[in-house]
């Protein structure tokens, strides 16, 4: 029964991916020879045309992607690829157990990672550079996997010794135990990540005093917003895009700002994407998804506490894995949940898109409506995002209205 649901799922999601892809092509293309009327003063037509062809040339690779995605999971899965790393990490660690998950994991996570490495340089040395963006280059590419894989090699492994030891200790109530710990990992990451890690991979410098500086000051005094700096971050060294963020939380909250953004934005402009991102705080939208972030992964760790009590291993067995244990469980079951819940992401993203709203009618009422509308303009242009996205397309994957709905509601904030 377990298989059949799998298959059916996955057939389901799989194939629901590929048409929402196809839809948004359609929509782009079928678009691209007039810019919409609210932006064709604004927006050039060879403009919005490189960023019909930019949506266009994702779309294609996407579509590579998922149907490669499928196949591995399946070769993972029922094709028996997880039984070879299990008997692999077996062989080597016969008598350490533990050791034994551990070791299957970090096989599973290097294997996975050295395939998928052939989609990552395509987007960013010939997609993104085709288009203008990519200012990465292949040394500092590989300087960056090697840093991510040893910075997650010296977290993960810790504390996945510890997941599988309160797996196999804590009883029938090892699920809470494992979310207690995951709780605890996941706000320590939050408050580490802005101090200890993102400075390995790039370089923060206060942002210069000046009318820019004055002006954010005064607008975080007119909200409430305490931080623990202003940042530039020098994104530019790898990619032409813009952005702006929070990160971090409690005292080691940081405004982080792309340097491509200050360049690309007036100082008005800036004031009102920052205001933007204040709403958000000042909304609890951050709060809001972590906490349900936190109740989904309990729901979820109690599910697999579930499944691991079918008879005769069936969880395993059902899945093609003939090597139960606590790791494999939580590595099939990871592998598996997508497969479940990508049906539901509308209901994710709709949230998004709200909260998303309410932080521009935050920032309409604590800068200009007019100024978040410029700069959004000029961002959407920059990036290259393309003005006409198909419906059901955005219904589940935006996690931000589209162009159009989100200016229109900017108008009207701007008049109350």
């Amino acid at each position: 029964m377990l298989t059949g649901l799998f298959l059916l799922f996955f057939v389901f999601s799989t194939l629901l991916q590929l048409y929402l892809s196809i839809r948004q092509s359609l929509s782009v293309r079928r678009h691209r020879a007039f810019v919409p009327d609210d932006f064709n003063h604004q927006i050039s037509l060879d403009e919005h045309q490189k960023a019909a062809d930019y949506t266009l040339a994702k779309q294609r690779l996407l579509r590579y992607e998922i149907l490669f995605q499928a196949a591995l999971l399946l070769i993972w899965t029922l094709g028996g690829g997880l039984n070879l790393i299990a008997s692999l990490s077996a062989k080597w660690f016969a008598y350490a157990p533990m050791t034994q998950g551990v070791v299957m994991l970090g096989l599973f996570a290097l294997t996975n990672s050295l395939l998928s490495l052939p989609f990552a340089l395509y987007r960013t040395f010939k997609l993104e550079q085709s288009f203008g963006f990519n200012r990465n280059t292949l040394g500092q590419f590989l300087n960056d996997t090697l840093k991510t894989t040893a910075v997650v090699a010296l977290i993960s492994v810790p504390v996945l010794y510890v997941l599988i030891y309160l797996m196999g200790s804590m009883g029938t109530n090892w699920w809470l135990w494992v979310w207690m710990v995951w709780v605890g990992l996941s706000l320590g990451l939050l408050w580490a990540y802005p101090k200890w890690i993102a400075p390995l991979f790039n370089q923060f410098t206060p942002i210069p005093e000046g009318d820019l500086k004055q002006r954010i000051e005064a607008l975080l005094t007119r909200t409430g917003f305490a931080s623990n700096g202003l940042f530039v971050v020098d994104g530019s060294k790898r990619s032409g895009h813009s952005n702006a963020y929070f990160t971090g939380f409690g005292k080691q909250k940081r405004i982080v700002f792309y340097d491509t953004l200050l360049t690309e934005l007036n100082d008005k402009e800036v004031e009102a994407v920052l205001a933007h991102e204040l709403g958000h705080f000042k909304h609890g939208h951050i709060t809001q998804q972590i906490s349900i972030q936190f109740v989904l992964g309990l729901a979820v760790l109690w599910i697999l506490s579930q499944l691991l009590n079918l008879p005769e291993f069936g969880f395993f067995n059902q899945l093609g894995v003939h090597y139960p244990s606590h790791a494999m469980a939580l590595l099939l079951f990871m592998l598996i949940l997508p497969v479940f819940t990508f049906p539901f992401s509308p209901l994710a993203s709709l949230m998004s898109r709200r909260n998303e709203y309410q932080a521009d009618r935050f920032a309409a009422q604590h800068s200009q409506a007019a100024d978040l509308i410029s700069a959004l303009t000029k961002l959407y242009r920059s990036n290259a995002s393309t003005l006409t996205p198909d419906a059901w397309h955005s219904r589940f994957y935006a996690s931000h209205p589209n162009a159009n709905e989100r200016i229109a509601a900017l108008k009207q904030a701007g008049k109350h």
